[in-house]
C-alpha cells in the first residue's frame, strides 16, 4: 500500500535510503560521507511530496517528488529497503509517483540515478540526457527524464 509519509518517520526514511545504497556495494566510508545528502528532513515534507510503501506496517521504500517548475517535477529519492528489493516495489513507487506528475500536468519527470538504477529507469522509459561526475572520482551520475506525452 502507498501512501503520504509523516515528518515523524524521517529518520526511518533516512536509514533506508543509507542501507538502500549500501546494498550496491558502496564502502561504509562513502556511505557515511553521503548522510548528509541522504538525510531526510523536516523541510523536504514542506517542499516535496513523500510516499512510502507499506508492507505490514512496515516501511518497505520510499520516494520524494518535487515540482520545481510549470513543466518539470524531480524525483529526488526513490529507496527500497534491502529485503524489499526486487520484489517490483520500486515499480509501484515509479508507478505512482509516474501517476502523480501525469495528473498534476508535469510534461517531464527528471532524475538524477545512481549508476546502479539506471537499467531500472530505462526500463521504465526514462532516456539519460547528461552525466554529472560524482563525489567519488571516475563515477558518473546518469541525469535521465521521462516525458510525458501532452494528450494524457
Amino acid at each position: 500500500m502507498i501512501v503520504k509519509a509523516v515528518v515523524f518517520e524521517a529518520d526511518q526514511l533516512t536509514e533506508i535510503a543509507l542501507k538502500s545504497k549500501a546494498f550496491w556495494g558502496y564502502s561504509d566510508e562513502i556511505i557515511e560521507s553521503w548522510r548528509e545528502d541522504l538525510t531526510i528532513t523536516a523541510k523536504m515534507f514542506d517542499d516535496s511530496n513523500i510516499y512510502k510503501y507499506l508492507v505490514d506496517d512496515e516501511i518497505a521504500g520510499f520516494y520524494i517528488l518535487e515540482r520545481v517548475n510549470i513543466r518539470t517535477s524531480i524525483l529526488h529519492f526513490l529507496f527500497i529497503s534491502p529485503q524489499f528489493i526486487k520484489q517490483g516495489i520500486g515499480k509501484q513507487l515509479l508507478d505512482h509517483a509516474i501517476a502523480y506528475c501525469i495528473e498534476g500536468s508535469s510534461a517531464i519527470l527528471n532524475v538524477l540515478s545512481d549508476p546502479n538504477a539506471e537499467a531500472f529507469y530505462a526500463k521504465h522509459g526514462f532516456k539519460v540526457i547528461a552525466r554529472r561526475e560524482s563525489s567519488i572520482e571516475g563515477r558518473f551520475l546518469p541525469e535521465m527524464e521521462l516525458e510525458f506525452p501532452e494528450n494524457m
